[in-house]
């Protein structure tokens, strides 16, 4: 890699603040995000040319699944063409695009863990603006990208189910979640990691000629497991007594049908992270391991 300045897009969000506080020695953010810089409008883009970076990492996303059904244009605009954007520049300067997708670009269906090459198909309009995006980059031409797909994300400085559920434990006494769902939940600082762990890839040592496959291309990665929302929430509540005051006395599991909502979401949309580990050799921490450690270091932050 010609150096290692990366252009943070999105860099005030939940996941672009544990890439800043876990940045390996030797890389340099520099951070993008509204209102200065708009990934939707391609001159703002183009403007990084002056930077040059040797990693654009886009961060960015609208994320408001049921706010993306009344907002279909700007859930296109922000997810699907700004991707494309970024795509477009990167193969201009020869820069190595990182983009993280979602576990809502497939139907869930499948009753094993989806696999990169698994046929999409999504149910929401998030969905299909973050298949969008994907798309937008791979019709680029673009060789040198990492999509990231992940799921159920949450972390520091930011809106996020983990904490959504502490704030209501502390105000109500009994709280209903949805049983019927299933997926992975995943720290925004195993993700930083992980980011980290597929660009080390890019400075691999080569032979000639090369006897293994370039390593760009989906990877999917999520924390090890799997659960329904009702089994994470009470996990949560269970490792957050230890540190917070709770009124909450009981959570009852409730069908999806029982707190409907605008967007359609996957019923089992657990990821393979099989490639990811063949590829990196690295070790996946158990969602609960995971779950524990941010309550460990909610406490210091």
């Amino acid at each position: 890699m010609k150096d290692k300045n990366i252009a943070l897009i999105g860099a005030n969000g939940m996941l672009a603040s544990a890439v800043k506080r876990l940045l390996p020695v030797g890389y340099q953010v520099h951070a993008y995000d509204l209102p200065m810089f708009d990934l939707t409008d391609p001159e703002q883009v183009f403007t990084l040319r002056e930077l040059n970076p040797a990693i654009i990492l886009n961060c960015a996303a609208y994320t408001q699944v049921d706010g993306c059904e009344s907002h279909r244009e700007l859930a296109m605009r922000v997810n699907g063409e700004g991707p494309g954007f970024l795509a477009q520049l990167a193969s201009e300067i020869d820069a190595v695009l990182v983009h993280i997708s979602t576990d809502f670009v497939f139907a869930g269906d499948k009753k094993t863990p989806y696999r990169e090459d698994d046929p999409t198909g999504p149910l929401s309009v998030y969905g299909k603006s973050k298949l969008l995006g994907e798309q937008r980059i791979i019709e680029s031409g673009l060789e040198k990208y990492f999509i990231v797909r992940t799921s159920w994300l949450y972390g520091f400085g930011g809106n996020n189910f983990v904490e959504t559920m502490i704030r209501l434990a502390k105000e109500r006494t009994e709280l209903k979640v949805v049983d019927d769902q299933w997926g992975t939940p995943t720290w925004t600082d195993d993700l930083a990691e992980a980011i980290f762990k597929l660009l080390d890839l890019v400075d691999a040592p080569q032979v000639s000629p090369p006897t293994s496959p370039s390593p760009y291309g989906i990877y999917h990665f999520s924390d090890e497991g799997e659960c329904n929302w009702y089994q994470f929430a009470v996990e949560i509540i269970d490792q957050a007594r230890h540190s917070e005051s709770l009124k909450i006395e009981n959570i009852l599991p409730i069908p999806t049908e029982g707190y409907p909502l605008p967007a359609k979401r996957p019923a089992y949309s657990v990821l393979s992270k099989e490639k990811y580990k063949a590829v990196t050799g690295a070790r996946i921490p158990d969602w609960r391991e995971s779950l524990k450690n941010y309550f460990s270091e909610r406490g210091r932050i």
